[in-house]
């Protein structure tokens, strides 16, 4: 991993994300159950305390371990104060902008993003999740996209429906993860701005890093990509999710939600190995980010 003068912080909740080096590690346990998958506002209000009491001013990206913890960016990005708005980049197979009438949602937490006034834009890229189809259209929260404040970049999936309810200035659709990112790149050329980004490894194709959820097509190159293309108007955040973990709910209502997402049980074995392949992933992308110019926030 490359030196930084901000080291990176795990946010050890289930013991997914082996050891690295240089890391500061928040042994964050007993947060399991309540956070995991979804929790109530008052649940994140009182873990966005925790965060404000315990990260330290100046760090390097946070890493959240298993992708049913990728609500936890929003506590993260609602606590910086940057001097001017910044955008925010996700990468990930889904649009984490459908509804959740319960609190926050593992799959639900960009639209809480979009709402906060520092965050000028969302981008979602990657996307190849039959989640922005027509049959889950309902599904997504509309007015981030109607808006204009959201943009969805998929592969693969017809999106249609959007234009036919006004919604297509928020989709681009591409044929391969090249042509979405090179496309992305220029809007990064022209349009210059801080960032704050978002890593969910679902993005990755199952060869580069395993994890719980169905996944995409980018490869670490499309990654590291995006990451240079930051360069352009500098990070003022990041972070990193979707490791791989098994965790049985003590709550009958996250068991079955759970289950209806398809999350498969994983051998041992299997599973020390995935988690593995997740650690050399993860230094790859953190000797990328320690590269990037950071943008001083409050």
């Amino acid at each position: 991993m490359a030196g930084s003068a901000r080291p990176p912080v795990v946010l050890d909740l289930d013991g997914s994300v082996l050891p690295l080096g240089g890391e500061r590690v928040l042994a964050l346990g007993e947060w399991q159950e309540e956070l995991r998958f979804a929790c109530s506002r008052a649940s994140m209000r009182r873990f966005s305390a925790l965060l404000d009491a315990r990260l330290p001013a100046r760090h390097g990206p946070v890493l959240t371990g298993s992708g049913d913890f990728h609500h936890l960016s929003y506590p993260l990005l609602r606590r910086l104060r940057a001097p001017e708005p910044y955008q925010l980049i996700v990468l990930d197979n889904h649009p984490d902008n459908m509804r959740y009438p319960l609190g926050i949602h593992c799959g639900s937490w960009v639209s809480w993003a979009a709402a906060l006034p520092q965050v000028s834009h969302v981008h979602v890229l990657g996307i190849t999740s039959h989640d922005i189809g027509s049959l889950h259209a309902w599904e997504n929260r509309w007015r981030p996209l109607l808006s204009g404040k959201l943009t969805y970049w998929s592969m693969g999936v017809p999106v249609r429906w959007a234009r036919w309810l006004g919604l297509g200035r928020g989709f681009r659709s591409f044929d391969s993860p090249s042509a979405l990112v090179d496309a992305f790149i220029d809007t990064q050329r022209r349009q210059p701005q801080p960032a704050y980004l978002s890593i969910d490894k679902d993005v990755f194709a199952e060869e580069v890093a395993r994890t719980n959820w169905d996944q995409g097509r980018f490869r670490l190159g499309h990654a590291l990509a995006v990451i240079h293309a930051a360069h352009e108007g500098g990070l003022v955040g990041s972070d990193i999710t979707g490791e791989v973990s098994q965790y049985r709910y003590r709550s009958r209502l996250k068991r079955l939600l759970s289950a209806l997402d398809g999350q498969p049980q994983i051998p041992g074995r299997t599973l020390h190995a995935w988690q593995a392949q997740q650690r050399e992933v993860n230094r790859v992308l953190l000797s990328a980010l320690a590269e990037v110019p950071v943008r001083e926030v409050r």
